[in-house]
C-alpha cells in the first residue's frame, strides 16, 4: 500500500480500471488501510461507501477511475474521480427499483459528502468525509 504522508495527512490513493470486478477487490484494499490506521470502527461503512463510489465512477463515468484516503487529525475523507462528463445525481426511486441508491445510502453512512468538478471541466471528484471526533465521542 503506497502511502503519502504530508505533515499529518496521510493519503492512499489507487488508479483502478474501468471494471467493476475491481470494487470487491477495492473494498478489501481500504479495509486493510483503514485497520492499519487504527480505524476499523468505521470500516464496514467506510468500505460500502467507497464501494458504492467507484462502482458509479466506473459504470456512469469515463476512465482513469482513482480512489483515494485521506486522513486527518479531525477527519477520513474518500474520493473517487473520474473523467466522465456527468454529475452524479440522486434518483427518486419506489420501492421495487433494483439500482440507483447508491448516493442515498453514501448519504446515510458518512458526515458529509459532494461532488467536485475537475479543472477544465471534464471529471469529477465525488467524496464522502467522517467526522472522527464525532466517532470518538459516540454521536456518529
Amino acid at each position: 500500500m503506497p502511502e503519502i504522508q504530508d505533515g499529518g495527512l496521510r493519503i492512499v490513493c489507487w488508479d483502478l480500471p474501468g471494471d467493476l470486478s475491481m470494487v470487491g477487490k477495492t473494498r478489501v484494499m481500504v479495509r486493510e488501510v483503514l485497520t492499519a490506521w487504527a480505524l476499523s470502527s468505521i470500516a464496514d461503512d467506510v468500505v460500502l461507501a467507497a464501494g458504492e463510489l467507484l462502482a458509479n465512477a466506473i459504470v456512469y463515468g469515463e476512465p482513469p477511475v482513482v480512489l483515494s484516503l485521506w486522513l486527518g487529525a479531525a477527519d477520513l475523507c474518500v474520493r473517487v474521480t473520474d473523467h466522465g462528463p456527468g454529475l452524479p445525481r440522486h434518483l427518486d426511486l419506489d420501492i421495487e427499483a433494483a439500482h440507483g441508491r447508491g448516493l442515498s445510502i453514501v448519504a446515510a453512512l458518512a458526515h458529509d459528502t459532494g461532488v467536485t468538478r475537475l479543472p477544465g471541466g471534464q471529471g469529477k471528484t465525488v467524496w464522502c468525509r467522517w467526522d472522527l471526533s464525532r466517532i470518538a465521542d459516540g454521536r456518529a
